[in-house]
């Protein structure tokens, strides 16, 4: 049984890709992060293939095709095809919504991350899992996702498991962010709290606290980085909730369909059941541009701590 690993790789970025003096866009997703050039992706790509994952799908734009498969997709083709795991893609457009809608003439931004999964429909037929292009989330977080995949039963559709981080280690010191605080019982998801603009305070002595609109939030709360563990039967789900979405938005022009919010939704219907797996390592990306330079020195520091060769990572798979 194949289980995959499908990487959201089509976000606008619009925080991060502004064009440059010559108007070419810097698109986030391919920032070079690692000593010899790797960008996240190839860390999240080896993490995965070394827990076991045995197929990669890239959700991209076709618009940042030509740069996603110089950059990353045909080197990842090849080092895949080496170690017998399957490489897939799948394309996020407007216009990719349920029979019997269409797309208003004045939307711009994209329908979000509940849709770059349902658009995988046609190559992802196992369990899988999804995560975000930009993000970082460590070793532990992939073999824990992989362990409960690989124990999927038909019969039970509605099983579902989520890598949950500690709100502190997933903060960017260079502006606020968007997480999903987790409220939960006895390790399962009982809900998913979007919670937007969480902003960092570090105090003097170092201590780490986060404010919502000059509000205190708990700093050790779980939180969802969209690294979710679903089964096959899960894409079909996704579509009606899509249907639902498209029905009863409050603003067709600027509403997202959302992996947190409407996964909280099934989870408080009683529709599924989502295992949090909690990870202890620290998360980071790139949401701002002046992330890249803490990105960077977090992998000289895992490098240096051994967790990853700096002259070939892929070299221990």
């Amino acid at each position: 049984m194949n289980i995959s690993l499908v990487i959201m790789a089509a976000g606008m970025g619009s925080r991060y890709d502004s064009p440059d003096a010559n108007g070419n866009r810097k698109i986030k997703q391919l920032e070079q992060v690692g000593p010899n050039g790797e960008i996240i992706m190839d860390y999240s790509i080896h993490d995965a293939i070394k827990a076991g994952f045995t197929k990669i799908v890239f959700v991209i734009r076709h618009d940042i095709e030509k740069n996603f498969r110089e950059i990353i997709g045909e080197r990842i083709e090849k080092l895949c095809a080496s170690k017998g795991v399957e490489v897939a893609y799948a394309y996020q457009e407007m216009e990719d919504i349920p029979a019997g809608f269409s797309v208003p003439a004045d939307r711009t931004k994209p329908w979000g991350t509940g849709q770059a999964i349902l658009i995988t429909k046609d190559v992802v037929n196992e369990p899988f899992a999804v995560i975000n292009a930009d993000d970082y989330y460590g070793k532990a977080a992939y073999q824990k996702v992989y362990d409960f995949l690989k124990n999927y039963k038909k019969e039970e559709p509605n099983k579902l498991c989520m890598a949950g981080f500690v709100l502190k280690n997933t903060l960017s010191d260079n502006g606020g962010v968007t997480r999903g605080i987790c409220k939960m019982d006895n390790g399962f998801l009982t809900d998913v709290v979007e919670t937007k603009n969480i902003v960092k305070k570090t105090a003097a002595d170092g201590s780490i606290t986060a404010e919502v609109d000059g509000k205190e939030v708990d700093t050790e709360s779980l939180v969802s980085m969209n690294f979710w563990g679903f089964t096959p039967d899960f894409i079909g789900t996704l579509n009606d909730g899509f249907v639902d979405f498209l029905n009863n938005t409050s603003d067709i022009l600027k509403d997202e369909y959302l992996l947190p919010i409407y996964v909280g939704e099934l989870v408080n219907k009683n529709k599924v059941s989502v295992e949090v797996l909690d990870s202890p390592d620290t998360w980071f990306g790139v949401t701002y541009k002046e992330d890249k330079e803490t990105v960077v020195n977090s992998f000289k520091e895992l490098i240096d701590a051994h967790e990853y060769s700096g002259e070939d990572l892929f070299s221990d798979l």
